[in-house]
C-alpha cells in the first residue's frame, strides 16, 4: 500500500500564521486490477417486515440475487431474513450452487415487525463461525424500518457493533426508504468501520450492493491507523474527517478501517502554521500501520514520511500556485460537517439558523475557484435546494436522510458516484408550459446512479454532459425548453442559461401531484372499513402505496390483528373485520386512526389484500 501527500499551499510567509489543508491519500501500488482478491464470508441481512411489501423486498430480493451471482465459488455466504424473528434460510455455505442459493432467497416474503437485532445477531453469528483473519469477515443489513422488537435501544446497538468489528465481524448497513433510523445505521457502520448506504429507491439497491461487493472484494489493507504528530511550528490542528480519532499526547491516532484498491482512502487535516525561519519547514510526522495478505497468511504494514513547506516571504507565497485539488478535498469535507450541523438545527426546531449556515457555504464556493467544477457547481445547487426547503418549513424524514447521507459519505468515502445522492424535492409543476421546442434548447432530467442529472437532448451538443440546473425544479423524467446552454470554462459540463420552461410532449399534461401518509390521529372521523365475506372476496394489490399494512397473528385460539407498518405501535389492537382475518395474510388498509379513547387502533376506508 502506498501512501502520498500534498498541502493546499507550497509556500506560507515567516512569522505569520497561515492555515493549511493536508490530504493524504491511501491506496493500491501499481494498477488497481492487479491487487490480490481475498476471500470473502458475508451473511446478508434482509428485512422483510411489513413495510418491505411489494415493490422494496422484491428489488431487495433482486440485489441479494445479483450479489451472489458476483461472488466466487470459494467465497463463503448465509443469508437471514427477519421480520418478528430472524429466519436463516441459507446457512453458511461457499457459493457454488449460485442458482440454488437464489431460488432460496427469492422465496423471501414480507410481514411482521422489525427485530432488527435479532436477525443482524443471527448475521454476526454466522460470519464469526467460519472467521478467517485472511479474509474480508462482513454482515450486510438492509433495513427500512425502525427497531421495535428484540434489543431497540440504539446506544446498545451501535456499542455492540463495535465489539462485534473487534471480534473480526465488520458490519455494513443500508437503509432503505423513509423510515429507517439513519442516525442507528450510521453509528453502527462508524463503530464497526464498516460503510453506510442510503437507499431512497428500490431501484438504486442493486447499485448499492454492487458498490459494496467492488469494494470488498479489492481490500488491500485492513485496520488502518495513522498517527499525526504536529511539529512545534504547529499551532493548532484539526481532522476534518469522519474517522475515529484519539489524542495521545501531542499526537492525534486515526483509524481509518478497511483500504479498497478501487477507492484511495483519504485522510485531510487543517493546520494552523506559523514558521519561525525561511526554508523548508517540518510540519508533521506522519506514521501508519496496517494488515495485509502476503502469500496467503496475513502480515503486519506500516510506513512513516515527513510533511514539509517552504517558509519564504510574502511576495514568495503569494506567488506559489495554490494546489485546488487539496483546497477542494477540504471544502467538501468542511460541507459535509455543516451538512450534520444544520440537521441538529433543524431537529431542534431552529430551521433559520440551519438554512443561513447552508446558504452562507454556498455563497462561499460560489465565490471561490472551485465553482468552475461541476462537483461543486452541483454542491452550491444542493445546498441552496437545502436551505429553500428549510425556510418553507418542509424538513423531513427524506430531506433529512439525503442530508446526513452526504455528510457520512463525504466525510467517509471518496468515490464519486456515492457523493451528492438525492432526488427529493424537486417539483417542475410550478413552470410555465410550452409544447414546441423552438427559440430553445431541449434537456431532460432522468435519474443516475441515486442522483437527478440533466441531459441536452438537442442536436449540436454533447448529450453525455451534464448540465447545471436548478435542483428545486429537477423532475424525474420531465423535459425542459430553456433558453440557452453554455459550457463551463473547463468545457466538462454545460450550464442552463435565461429562462426555463417545462416542454409538453404530444398528449402530456401536467397534474398536481397526490399523495399523503396514513393518518393515525385520535378522534378521527374516518369511514368504517368494506367488509367483504371473507379475504378472498377481497380486492388485490401488489404495493403498499400509501396505505397501512395491517397483518394477523395467532394469539391463543383466536387470530388478532396488529399493524405492522413502522410509526405504528405493534402491540395496540386494532377494530378490524373478523370475517376477513386470515393468517399468513397481508391486508393494505386505506387509513388506520387511533380510538379516541388511545391505546387502540381502528381501521378505516377500503381494505385490499397485499399480493407478493
Amino acid at each position: 500500500m502506498k501512501a502520498t501527500y500534498a498541502l493546499s499551499k507550497p509556500t506560507i510567509v515567516v512569522g505569520e500564521s497561515t492555515k493549511l489543508s493536508l490530504v493524504v491519500r491511501f491506496g493500491a501500488e501499481g494498477k488497481k486490477e492487479d491487487a490480490p482478491r481475498r476471500k470473502l464470508n458475508l451473511s446478508l441481512v434482509l428485512d422483510r417486515s411489513g413495510s418491505m411489501g411489494g415493490t422494496p423486498l422484491r428489488q431487495a430480493i433482486k440485489a441479494a440475487q445479483a450479489l451472489v451471482g458476483e461472488m466466487k465459488e470459494d467465497d463463503r455466504v448465509s443469508v437471514v431474513i427477519f421480520d418478528d424473528s430472524p429466519d436463516t434460510i441459507v446457512d453458511p455455505v461457499l457459493a457454488k450452487d449460485k442458482k440454488g442459493i437464489q431460488d432460496k432467497i427469492g422465496k423471501a416474503r414480507a410481514g411482521g415487525c422489525t427485530n432488527l437485532s435479532g436477525g443482524w445477531l443471527e448475521g454476526v453469528k454466522h460470519v464469526k463461525k467460519h472467521a478467517k483473519k485472511d479474509e474480508v469477515n462482513r454482515v450486510l443489513l438492509l433495513t427500512d424500518g425502525q427497531a421495535n422488537m428484540g434489543i431497540t435501544d440504539p446506544d446498545v446497538l451501535k456499542k455492540t457493533s463495535g465489539e462485534k468489528a473487534g471480534e473480526g465481524v465488520v458490519t455494513t448497513t443500508l437503509g432503505f426508504g423513509s423510515g429507517f433510523n439513519e442516525d442507528l445505521l450510521i453509528g453502527m457502520a462508524r463503530e464497526a468501520e464498516g460503510n453506510f448506504y442510503f437507499i431512497e429507491s428500490p431501484e438504486d439497491v442493486e447499485q448499492v450492493f454492487k458498490i459494496e461487493l467492488e469494494g470488498l472484494s479489492s481490500v488491500i489493507g485492513q485496520n488502518l491507523v495513522v498517527s499525526v504528530r504536529p511539529d512545534e511550528v504547529v499551532e493548532h490542528g484539526w481532522v476534518l474527517n469522519k474517522y475515529r480519532i484519539q489524542e495521545k499526547g501531542n499526537e492525534l491516532e486515526v483509524t481509518l478501517g478497511d483500504v479498497y484498491a478501487v477507492e484511495d482512502k483519504v485522510l485531510a487535516l487543517e493546520l494552523e502554521v506559523k514558521p519561525t525561519k525561511a526554508g523548508p519547514v517540518k510540519v508533521a510526522s506522519v506514521q501508519f500501520q496496517y494488515q495485509t495478505v502476503v502469500d496467503g497468511s496475513i502480515k503486519d504494514g506500516s510506513g512513516e514520511f515527513v510533511v514539509t513547506v517552504n517558509a519564504g516571504t510574502a511576495e514568495e507565497a503569494a506567488a506559489a500556485a495554490q494546489d485546488i485539488n487539496v483546497i477542494g478535498e477540504a471544502r467538501r469535507l468542511e460541507t459535509a460537517k455543516l451538512k450534520d450541523e444544520a440537521v441538529d438545527l433543524a431537529d431542534k426546531g431552529d430551521l433559520k439558523n440551519a438554512a443561513q449556515k447552508l446558504r452562507k457555504m454556498a455563497e462561499d464556493l460560489r465565490n471561490s475557484p472551485l465553482a468552475n467544477q461541476f462537483a461543486f457547481a452541483e454542491e452550491i445547487e444542493q445546498l441552496e435546494h437545502f436551505a429553500d426547503r428549510l425556510e418553507k418549513r418542509s424538513y423531513d424524514g427524506v430531506l433529512r436522510k439525503e442530508l446526513r447521507d452526504q455528510s457520512y459519505q463525504a466525510g467517509a468515502r471518496s468515490r464519486g458516484d456515492l457523493a451528492q445522492r438525492g432526488t427529493a424535492g424537486g417539483s417542475a409543476a410550478g413552470l410555465p408550459t410550452v409544447t414546441s421546442a423552438d427559440g430553445g434548447v431541449v434537456v431532460r432530467c432522468e435519474k443516475e446512479g441515486g442522483k437527478l442529472r440533466i441531459k441536452v437532448i438537442s442536436d449540436g451538443f454533447d448529450a453525455s454532459k451534464n448540465v447545471q440546473f436548478p435542483r428545486a425544479i429537477r423532475q424525474e423524467g420531465v423535459t425542459y425548453l430553456v433558453e440557452n446552454v453554455v459550457g463551463s470554462n473547463d468545457g466538462s459540463f454545460y450550464r442552463a442559461a435565461g429562462w426555463i420552461k417545462r416542454l409538453l410532449r404530444p398528449g402530456e399534461t401536467v397534474s398536481a401531484s397526490s399523495g399523503g401518509s396514513a393518518r393515525r390521529s385520535s378522534g378521527s372521523s374516518s369511514k368504517a372499513a368494506k367488509t367483504p365475506a371473507t379475504a378472498a372476496d377481497l380486492p388485490t394489490c401488489t404495493e403498499i402505496g400509501d396505505g397501512v399494512l395491517v397483518q394477523c397473528v395467532p394469539e391463543g385460539k383466536k387470530l388478532r390483528a396488529r399493524v405492522v407498518s413502522d410509526g405504528f405501535n405493534p402491540n395496540y389492537n386494532i377494530r378490524f373485520p373478523r370475517s376477513i382475518r386470515e393468517l399468513g395474510v397481508l391486508y393494505v388498509c386505506d387509513e388506520v386512526v387511533e380510538a379516541s379513547g388511545g391505546g387502540s387502533y381502528v381501521a378505516g376506508g377500503e381494505i385490499k389484500r397485499l399480493i407478493q
